[in-house]
């Protein structure tokens, strides 16, 4: 009896927590472009005795959490790394079970009603050549059925990998200088932008990574750097929405400081 009572006023405290937090974040300058490091799936699965696959779950369903916790604050620009190159060399167990989830995702966001009431866009960045088939027909279902909305970006990076991306543009932009198309003198930071997976959004205002590790580990690394850097120790599946909020908070406060 004890325990539940103790419960109880533990849940209804971080309510009350929760709430305040809210209303003070709403309050403040929020970010544009938010950037996601979704680190921990499998580590969190480990502690609890489930399986990868199941960590993995619990990581979409967070993110189905997180895209509601943006929209509440009107937040135009999420982008989330999704599974990087390096993340290819799994097992192929793991790897299979995970484009096995993508691709029932990708098509339940195609007909998502989040999705439509709020006009978000969907699109994934990344090497598609190295996305399997059924997958791709998938995220071309999701990206046909929102290509006219405007109000929102939901980007997912899949099969992503900055210096890829990078050298991918670098690539381009030397073919364009061969054929004659560009001078070499013309060649500028925008033009670089203009041949990244992100050309069509600004960079991000704010990255987070959960998990406790400290590293960008091949994300954005052109466009983040202005972006401001957040860290937290907890596990993405166990990410809540006070650590959500704090994360733009610290934003906040650093955007006051650098205004004073």
């Amino acid at each position: 009896m004890k325990q539940e009572i103790s419960k109880a006023i533990s849940s209804t405290a971080y309510q009350t927590y929760e709430k305040l937090l809210f209303k003070e974040v709403s309050e403040g300058d929020i970010p544009h472009h938010i950037a996601v490091i979704m680190d921990g799936n499998r580590r969190f699965a480990k502690e609890l005795g489930i399986s990868s696959t199941e960590g993995h779950i619990k990581g979409k369903d967070k993110l189905e959490e997180v895209l509601d916790w943006c929209m509440e604050l009107d937040i135009k620009i999420l982008t989330v790394y999704a599974f990087s190159t390096e993340n290819g060399k799994r097992s192929a167990e793991e790897v299979s079970a995970l484009m096995d989830l993508f691709e029932e995702n990708f098509i339940k966001l195609a007909d998502d009603d989040r999705v439509h009431k709020y006009g978000i866009k969907v699109k994934v960045l990344g090497q598609r050549e190295l996305i399997p088939p059924n997958v791709l027909d998938a995220i071309e279902i999701a990206e046909e059925k929102t290509k006219e909305y405007s109000n929102h970006y939901y980007n997912i990076a899949l099969a992503y990998g900055s210096r890829q991306e990078i050298t991918h543009a670098i690539r381009q932009i030397a073919q364009k200088v061969k054929d004659g198309e560009m001078e070499v003198d013309d060649i500028c930071e925008d033009t670089v932008s203009t041949y990244l997976y992100t050309a069509d959004f600004p960079d991000p205002d704010l990255v987070l990574r959960t998990s406790g590790e400290e590293r960008v580990s091949n994300f954005l690394l052109w466009q983040l750097a202005y972006s401001e850097l957040y860290f937290t120790d907890v596990y993405w599946p166990g990410f809540r929405k006070i650590d959500f909020l704090r994360a733009i908070r610290s934003y906040q406060m650093r955007q006051r400081r650098f205004g004073t």
